[in-house]
């Protein structure tokens, strides 16, 4: 009996023990399931701190990548669910009470975990893994401090399930929820502010390319994956498990899947696509004996109203507010006009849109991917792709609903209409699609489909206006420009084109800027040299370039202060201000370039280096740049004007200078045959510690434009392995 009395003891320290520990400190592992689990994991870092993670099973593979990601920037993951999950005011304070009340309103987290214990098994086992691998970075690292959360649950995932940068619930205005929820007012009846010049901000996108074999040296196909996002917004990974994963490329920070790359066998990039993939309806509501309901054909439909507590930081203390919400069968409402509700339906599917994002990344082939395409929650992208078997295809979108064409979508609609629902989804076949152009490449820059493959792109009038309302862009007319006519293409020569340095946004800008001067006698007759300078400019962007600095400065005046009569966007503003703008307007919108710019740099003729930079001071979200501290000339442009490689910069407070903080970020080129080769580029580096000697060991890469050899099989990943771990390892 004292034996057993003894043992009995035992076992009550040891609990008391693992109970008692203090927050973020790790168990034994023998009493520890999750260090028992990361026994199951093998991280391998290379020479450039890229995560090779290992694992028998998928899930296993899911709790290293999470704990790898973790490592390099936890701050990036949990900044991510925050805002997801709607607890972002509980660090930034009422002013970002209605983002959070924006995820509420589209799914509770009730609803979250509901979505969670109805997820295939399968699926409920990558976001359990998913929450482990975070869960246990914390428990094995006591001395980060989380801003907000402190444990991560396995539900989270369902708020944040396809990967893009401005997904599609971000499409929805905070401002209309803000005046709705916050004070009951139309749209139309806030302070009127000040104009925007069009497309203030630089834009995202990206660009793809898939190349067939018959025009590449080897005979295999090619691929080029060059997401233009915010810098640092995903990290470079590769992740393999004995269940057939072997995906690399870019993860979306706090993501289990990778978003934009490759496989042995298939890769996939995605472009921000223009599909119309929300509507907004007109509910006609009405009160009455104190219940709401709103009219849908002849009958009175109840509306569902709720309510959700938001937490908010308040000085040092943390507030609360109650709102209600308001839901109608089309969706939430988030917004009046003219006095009448709006209720906004975008495409929410959490469960099928994580298991198509994943299943996504394990496929073999062409017949695969496109039976995956058939899930269709793949709402705010394209998709190029390329395979081993020599395929090349294009996808415009994914989730299409059905819309009666009587009406047009790109303005809200009557909800009270029956006609104007959606009717279903579009099944793919009847979308917007490509497979093995006989010109032998495809591509897309957030641009136009009917442009995609010369004279065998898809034809406008075979679709509906809402499947491809897309724009041409300078990028597009640049893309179809130096792809035509190539042959015998190298991954060093896909880069190559991939850098081509022309702009094709200056081809009107810059001559009718000439046009002017040279008719405008002797009043401007100071500004000669700077237009000799634009004379003999061949419009391709360098670092020694003078000619640049003036071309950037001037369309960005222009865009900022020019009169825009006819109420024109993107390519059609640029060239107007080229082409039928009025010249003195011109003159005087230029000689104020030539004299901001003297007055900035000491000297108008300033070359583009000197003046346009890469800079990573910190790891902070919110960077700061500062002219007295090291930077990188950058010979790249803004995408607006149709570089390729996009760098889009510009002013920070106190600085004349413009430093990069979007654009090319990671950037990959890939070839397809019996062995999978690549190359890529990360901004910066692969962590987001200034510690970390991988915090910025590829910034002289990017500005020189030096790939690394991709090593994605595992006697390339030994041999250039500088650390190999079991999560929890020190």
């Amino acid at each position: 009996m004292k034996r057993i009395l003894n043992c009995l003891a035992v076992l009550v320290f040891l609990f008391l023990a693992s109970c008692s520990r203090e927050p973020g400190q790790a168990r034994s592992p023998a009493l520890n399931p999750l260090a028992q689990r990361a026994q199951n994991v093998t991280i391998i870092r290379d020479d450039f701190g890229v995560p090779h993670i290992y694992a028998k099973t998928d899930a296993d593979a899911i709790f290293g990548l999470l704990y790898a990601q973790a490592e390099d920037d936890f701050k990036r993951i949990e900044r991510n669910y925050v805002w997801a999950i709607g607890r972002l005011a509980e660090i930034e304070g009422e002013e970002a009470l209605f983002s959070d009340l924006r995820a509420r309103l589209y799914m509770t987290h009730d609803e979250a975990k509901a979505a969670y214990a109805a997820a295939p098994d399968w699926l409920r086992a990558l976001c359990d893994a998913w929450a482990d691998g975070l869960n246990y970075y914390l428990q094995t690292h006591p001395e980060v401090e989380p801003a907000l959360l402190t444990r991560f649950e396995p539900w989270m995932p369902m708020f944040f399930s396809e990967g893009s940068i401005g997904g599609d619930i971000e499409s929805i205005p905070l401002k209309g929820i803000e005046a709705f929820y916050g004070d009951e007012r139309s749209l139309e009846s806030l302070p009127a502010t000040a104009p925007v010049a069009d497309g203030a901000a630089e834009p995202t996108g990206s660009n793809g390319f898939a190349i067939a074999g018959k025009l590449t040296r080897s005979g295999n196909a090619m691929l080029l994956i060059n997401p233009h996002t915010s810098f640092y917004f995903r990290g470079e990974v590769h992740v393999v498990s004995e269940e057939g994963l072997n995906a690399y490329g870019a993860v979306t920070w706090g993501q289990f899947f990778v978003y934009q790359g490759f496989n042995e066998h298939t890769g996939w990039m995605h472009t921000s696509t223009y599909v119309d993939f929300m509507d907004e309806f007109i509910e006609e509501v009405s009160l009455d004996n104190g219940r709401l309901s709103y009219r849908y054909g002849d009958e009175q439909r109840p509306v569902e109203v709720s309510e959700v507590t938001l937490k908010y930081k308040d000085g040092d203390t943390v507030s609360a507010r109650t709102f209600p919400m308001y839901h109608t069968h089309h969706g939430p409402v988030t917004h009046m006009l003219d006095g009448k509700w709006v209720a906004t339906r975008i495409n929410w599917d959490p469960v099928n849109a994580l298991q198509q994002s994943f299943i996504r990344t394990k496929q073999d082939g062409h017949e695969g991917f496109r039976a995956m395409m058939d899930i269709r929650t793949n709402s705010s992208n394209n998709t190029v792709y390329a395979d081993s078997q020599g395929n090349i295809a294009y996808y415009h979108g994914n989730f299409v609903p059905r819309r009666d064409t009587r009406f047009d979508y790109s303005k809200p609609v009557d909800g009270s209409n029956p006609g104007t629902d959606w009717q279903g989804l579009h099944a793919v076949d009847e979308t917007i699609t490509l497979l093995n152009p006989e010109n032998g490449w495809i591509q897309n820059c957030n641009s136009t489909p009917f442009t995609a493959a010369l004279e065998f792109s898809p034809k406008k009038e075979d679709f509906p206006d809402y499947m491809a309302p897309d724009a041409e862009s300078f990028r597009g007319i640049h893309a179809v420009r130096v792809l035509t006519g190539q042959s015998d293409l190298t991954l060093d020569k896909l880069i190559e084109i991939a850098y081509d340095p022309y702009l094709p946004g200056f081809e009107q800008l810059v001559p009718g800027l000439i046009e002017a001067f040279d008719e405008s006698g002797q009043q401007y007759t100071n500004l000669a040299p700077a237009i000799d300078v634009l004379r003999a400019w061949d419009l391709e962007v360098s670092a020694d370039s003078v000619a640049m600095s003036l071309a950037h400065f001037y369309v960005t005046r222009y865009r900022a202060e020019g009169v825009n009569p006819r109420g024109l966007k993107g390519m059609d503003l640029i060239n107007y201000f080229g082409t039928d703008s009025p010249h003195e307007e011109r003159l005087q919108l230029f000689a104020a370039t030539v004299s901001d710019l003297a007055a900035d740099f000491g000297r108008w003729d300033t070359p583009w280096g000197e003046i346009n930079r890469f800079q990573r001071l910190t790891g902070d979200i919110e960077l700061p740049f500062d002219d007295n501290a090291p930077s990188l000339p950058i010979a790249m442009a803004s995408g607006r004007w149709g570089a390729l490689a996009s760098f889009g910069a510009k002013r920070y407070p106190g600085t004349k200078r413009i430093y990069g903080s979007s654009g090319n970020s990671f950037v990959a080129v890939v070839e397809f045959g019996d062995r999978v080769k690549a190359k890529s580029l990360l901004a910066g580096g692969q962590s987001g510690d200034p510690a970390s000697p991988h915090f910025d060991d590829q910034a002289q890469r990017y500005a020189d434009r030096q790939f690394k050899d991709v090593a994605f099989y595992k006697e390339d990943v030994t041999r250039r392995a500088k650390r190999t771990y079991h999560p929890g390892e020190p």
